[in-house]
């Protein structure tokens, strides 16, 4: 095991931060006509989120499309460099997390890691997808050798997109892995959401993970649910406090006044019975964004088809050209933005696309 790496851990800002609770969007891809990088767009995108008040990205992960990572494309280092160039440009005056999607096998995860803090990323999104020969063994190994470079969020990806099933003892044992700093529950799936939950809570470091929310089906219940076990005698409690989310990769800034709105009201005895309807609404949106009816998939050409709707991407080109809107599904888009038209951000991308689009 190569030792001769320092691990890099989160500033006290940026804990504090994560604790509390932020909204980070997982960056998409912008491409051309003919499939080559927009950069032009890809920066834009960039500076919607941080003007959004995002407390963070992801890029290089689901939503930036994994076949960056292809020879033929060889766009890894150079989507998480314009990303990282504009939050430095930005100076924002808040703490701002730059999470760097990781995968693959163990070298080429390590591999990741390396670019990204070369690049000054603060923590790497660890997905486990496309590693169902590895035994849980092997993946929790996996994730130490990474924690051992930079803060690890962990990830737990939904089958119906490459992800898999694990067991209990499996987050156990993962939240007690040093430099874990947080977990995005992502199965869709609320028995192996409160798999998770529950092994944080009785790990030995259930302060020092954050549960994350990447249910896009569950969003806003998620964000509202504090989980209580009894450990030892005592009652622990240990709330989601934000998300890591496709879905918010749009209507960006609806997503924060929304999350704001949240940490509001998070500690009150009763919750008024319309954040109910208010999370059939949300759901109902990112059905139409992520392609459910079609397995999704049509979820990521789904979240380029609002973006390109509001000006901020060209097209919905993919990577993979057999990846594109499904049939009905721009009509469902049509559908939820004339049904909750409360929900999205067109006014506030309109009002400063040009300059997005314009600066170089």
């Amino acid at each position: 095991m190569n030792r001769q790496h320092a691990a890099k851990t989160l500033s006290p800002e940026l804990k504090a931060a994560l604790h509390d609770g932020l909204v980070i969007p997982a960056h998409p891809l912008a491409l051309n006509e003919n499939r080559k990088l927009d950069e032009v767009s890809q920066r834009a995108l960039t500076r919607y989120y941080i003007a959004s008040g995002a407390g963070g990205i992801a890029v290089g992960v689901h939503s930036t499309q994994f076949e960056i990572r292809d020879p033929k494309h060889n766009l890894f280092e150079r989507v998480l460099e314009l990303a990282a160039e504009e939050a430095a440009r930005a100076n924002v005056d808040r703490p701002f997390i730059r999470v760097a999607g990781v995968c693959g096998p163990t070298e080429q995860a390590l591999r990741e890691v390396d670019v990204a803090l070369r690049l000054g990323y603060d923590a790497a999104l660890l997905s486990m997808g496309g590693l169902k020969d590895r035994t849980e063994s092997e993946l929790l190994e996996r994730t130490r050798r990474v924690a051992e470079r930079m803060p690890v969020i962990g990830f737990y990806l939904q089958p119906s997109v490459g992800g898999r099933i694990f067991t209990y003892d499996f987050w156990r044992q993962f939240a007690e892995i040093p430099n874990v700093v947080a977990i995005k529950m992502a199965p869709f799936n609320r028995y192996q959401t409160l798999d998770v939950a529950r092994a944080v809570v009785f790990s030995s470091r259930r302060d020092e993970i954050a549960l994350y929310t990447g249910n896009d089906d569950n969003i806003v219940a998620d964000l509202l649910t504090t989980f209580r076990f009894d450990v030892d005698g005592a009652t622990v409690e240990k709330p989601i406090v934000g998300g890591l989310l496709g879905h918010w990769a749009v209507w960006t800034r609806k997503a924060v006044e929304l999350l704001d709105e949240i940490k509001r009201v998070r500690g009150d005895d009763k919750i008024a019975k319309e954040w109910l309807t208010r999370a059939a609404q949300v759901t109902d949106s990112n059905a139409a964004f992520f392609d459910p009816a079609h397995h999704f998939e049509g979820c990521i050409p789904g979240i380029h088809e609002v973006l390109v709707r509001q000006g901020l991407m060209k097209g919905t080109w993919c990577l993979n050209p057999e990846e594109k809107l499904s049939p009905g599904q721009s009509e469902e888009i049509d559908r939820v933005y004339a049904q909750y038209p409360h929900l999205n951000d067109d006014d506030f991308v309109a009002a400063h696309l040009e300059r997005w689009l314009s600066e170089r």
